[in-house]
Order: C-alpha cells, then structure tokens, then sequence
C-alpha cells in the first residue's frame, strides 16, 4: 500500500511537471519533449565534471590538465608525485613544447635534503635604489594577489599560515588587509585603484591610513596594481551577494552592493606622476615599492625605462601578469583575448629595461600558470627573479577547477562567501598542503637547475632552453622572443653572490 502510494504522489508530479512544460513558453524543447527535455538541461549542468573525470585525457583539459593538477595535489599531501612508464605527450610533434638541456658536468651544488628546500632571491628587494628596508625574499615563489572577498576567509587563512610554513610571502591582493592575513606569514600589500584599506570616503588614496595598515602587520613590500591578467583594462567586479558586512568594513564600501572598481588609478595620470607617487610611498613607507600589469601597448614600459635610465626615479619590482592569468572572475572577451600571454608579454618588459643596462636594478616577478616547474623553468630563464603562484596555491588546498569561482557556489569553499561552503576548509590542514607544494616546488626548481649544472634557477639563462617546432625544428629560447646576448642572465656579480650564498 506504501508503495503504491509512492507511485501515485510520484506519477502525479511527473504529470503535473509535464503540464508546466507544455504551457510554459521560455523553453521550446520543454515545449516540445516534456519531461525528456529536462535529461539536456541535467547533462550540461553535470557536463564540465562528466569531460573533466571521464571525457578529457591526462593532458587535454584547460586551463590545467589532468596530469598538472595530479602533481599539484600528490606535491600539497607530501605524496610520491613522479610518473612511470615515461612520457603520454606526443613530444616528436608537440609545436611551442619547451626542452631543458642538462649539462654533462657541474661545479658545487646546493644541498637537496633541506626539509625547507631554501630558495632565496638572487636580488635584494629594494636594496638597488636605497630603500630603508629593503631585504632580500626568503623565497623565490610565493603567493599571488588573491583578495578576501575573491576568497573566503577560511582559504587565505589556509594561504597564510601555509606562507608562514614556508617562508614565503602572500600578496593581499587589492581588497584590502584582513583578519585572515595574520597568521604569520609576510606579506606584500596590494594597492588596487579603488585603495581599499587605505581611501578617503570619496575613494581618493590617504597617506595616513596606508602607513597605518603597513605599521602595524608583517607588511614587506607595497605593490600597485594597474592591471591583472585575468581582466586588463577593467576594473575589478566583486557581486553584491560577495560582499557580506565584513568585507564591506575592510573594504570601507556599503555591505551588500556590488563592489567595481575603477579602470585607472586617481592618485596618478601618466608615468611621470605615478613614478612620484613611487617614491612618495617608498619615502614615507620605507618598504620596496612596485607595480603589477598585464602587457598590452608597449609606450608605457618604454617611457618608464627611459624615465628610470635617469637614475632619480624607478620602481624596486616590475609585476608581469600573463593574460593566461585567471584566478579573477572576468567577461570571456577579456579572458580570451585582451593583453599578451607571459612568455611573450614578459620577454617585451624585460628587452625595455635590458636595451638601457636597468636588468640588475630591478626584481622581475612574474604571473600567469607559473607554479608548474617546466613553466617557472621558463620563466627563470627568461630574466624572472620571482615567481607568483595563485591558482596553482588555491589547487593545494583544494580547489577542483570547478570554475564557479564568479558564482560564489565553489564546491570546495575556496572562492566563495557563502559560510556553509566555506566550512570545509580546515585551514590548519590545508595550509600545511600549501606549504608542502611551495616547498615541493623549490625542490623541483633546485633539482631542474642542478641538471643545467647551476646552483639557482636565476642561473638558467635562455640558451640552456629549446622550443621545438615539431619533429624538424628546434630553436633556443633566447632567439624566439628576439634575445641579444647576455639578456636573461644576471650580472656576475649578483650571479657570484647566490651561488656563493646556496653552496656555502
């Protein structure tokens, strides 16, 4: 009789969703296949997870693989992460596929048992133009500017101590300082064009609040975002159902409204006046003081090189942010096709500052799917001193490339304001993965450069790289993105001091 019953409620209801379908006018195949129709809808809800799990091949799927996020994952839990029976990429026909080449013979190299795997910069951050605390980075790749309200408090806690485990460096990204930024970790404070944390009522800048933020947290660095990779030439979007009470107290903006920031900067108009506000904050600050972008027009960065040639004025660190950067929600035009993937857009900023001697004076970061070793080998090769890492840092503590992070539905909590979600994360736990990664990384990096025979992975120049172009072409590095001699690599003297300081 139970049983029976059941049926009925549930023939009842399928009938009356039938009814619905075929009088309802905002679906034509509801209209015309009711009932059935739903199957179509159900399959391209459930359609991403069906081709990432079953569908994709190791190495298919974007914007990370199968394969990478596999390495992420066994490298965040301490796990074995190396493969077996060789290679499933079609290297005898892979076009734009990058090759390391190892050396036969090697002079003193560093030590590979560290637990900490210790990879200092090769340059001192700010010592260049004098800053009065300027320091060398701990760590040559740290974590990318991801704000609270991107994230929930719960993954840049996670972030934070993991940073702290590692001793690396967390950019706050542009949403301002938070509660969940203090959990030892260092960090570098991003200055956005809203100047959340430190803006006057009217959004203007204030001075004063900013050297208050900087005083009174593990504040290392300042670095001015005039764009990101994720979204060039826009300001950042942050939905109204994002911003709860406490965002809106950090940020100083109203709870609940939709949060867009500016397109460009109101404390600077050109290269000129923003070079002042440079050395405005670097004066009244004391901290190393740089700028973040993606690559489009050139003008820019070659004004900026010819204005630093003087001597007078410069940033402490140049920010590259490939446009395959994505950790912001951003319209599929910009994600697609606006500003210069790294490699290219990178190898660009880098000839400016290399045509005028600048290269030693300035600490290149760089951005954009970087936290894979064969990319940050690259990256190192081509004239990076640092690396950010941002998707790859939200992949260690579990992230499943689900891409709701614009939805605030992320699966994992991660990307996200909703507290039920966000509850998943143990940030205890999970910053002990991102420490493991950011160390497991290092470790790759050190073992990658002992293969070339170097110390440090700032010692890989753009001859010890080719680029294959299928199975009959190879050429270096360096004479892809147009390298004349010696770019890519330090000065001897910043090259004779980081191999002294890991091999001692």
């Amino acid at each position: 009789m139970r049983a029976r019953s059941i049926g009925a409620a549930a023939a009842t209801g399928l009938a009356l969703v039938a009814a619905r379908d075929l009088v309802q006018k905002k679906h034509a195949l509801l209209r015309n296949f009711p009932l059935v129709g739903h199957a179509r809808y159900v399959l391209e809800t459930i359609g991403p997870e069906l081709r990432q799990y079953i569908v994709t091949s190791n190495d298919e799927e974007r914007p990370f693989s199968r394969d990478q996020r596999s390495w992420i994952y066994a490298s965040a839990k301490g796990e074995n992460n190396y493969v077996g029976f060789g290679t499933d990429n079609d290297i005898e026909h892979i076009q734009g596929h990058a090759y390391v080449k190892q050396r036969t013979f090697a002079g003193v190299l560093p030590d590979l048992r560290d637990p900490q795997a210790a990879l200092p910069s090769a340059k001192v951050l700010g010592g260049p133009r004098g800053r009065a605390k300027a320091f060398r980075p701990a760590s040559v790749i740290n974590i990318s500017a991801m704000s609270f309200g991107s994230l929930s408090g719960a993954a840049v806690t996670a972030l934070n101590k993991g940073a702290a485990l590692a001793g690396t460096m967390q950019n706050t990204g542009e949403g301002g300082l938070s509660p969940y930024h203090l959990n030892g970790g260092d960090l570098v404070f991003q200055i956005g064009t809203s100047y959340f944390g430190c803006r006057n009522e009217d959004g203007t800048f204030n001075l004063d609040k900013l050297k208050s933020i900087v005083e009174g947290a593990p504040v290392k660095a300042i670095e001015i975002k005039l764009s990101q990779g994720a979204k060039p030439g826009l300001g950042g979007m942050l939905p109204g159902v994002k911003v709860t009470d406490e965002i809106a107290g950090i940020r100083g903006i109203p709870a609940g409204k939709d949060c867009v920031s500016p397109s460009r900067h109101t404390a600077f108009h050109d290269v000129d006046s923003m070079l002042d506000f440079v050395e405005l904050l670097a004066t009244e600050t004391g901290l190393p003081v740089g700028i973040k972008s993606a690559i489009g027009e050139m003008d820019f960065w070659e004004e900026l090189a010819t204005l630093m040639e003087r001597g007078e004025r410069g940033v402490d660190f140049v920010t590259v942010d490939g446009g395959e950067g994505g950790t912001g929600a951003a319209p599929l035009v910009f994600a697609d096709s606006v500003s210069l993937p790294f490699r290219m857009g990178f190898s660009r900023v880098y000839g400016m500052f290399a045509e005028r001697d600048l290269t030693d004076d300035i600490t290149f970061i760089g951005s954009g799917k970087l936290g894979l070793p064969e990319n940050a080998v690259v990256a190192f090769a081509l004239g990076v001193d640092m690396i950010n890492v941002g998707r790859e840092a939200m992949l260690s503590i579990g992230c499943i490339q689900a891409q709701k992070c614009h939805t605030d539905k992320c699966p994992t909590g991660i990307a996200t304001q909703n507290p039920w979600l966000a509850r998943g994360i143990d940030a205890s736990s999970k910053g002990i993965r991102a420490a493991m990664y950011l160390r497991t990384l290092r470790r790759e990096l050190l073992t990658v450069s002992g293969a070339v025979g170097v110390p440090h992975p700032s010692l890989i120049t753009p001859a010890d790289i080719d680029i294959l172009n299928g199975d009959y072409d190879a050429r270096s590095l360096g004479s892809v993105y147009g390298y004349k001699d010696g770019w890519g690599s330090l000065g001897p003297e910043l090259a004779h001091e980081i191999a002294e300081l890991l091999t001692t």
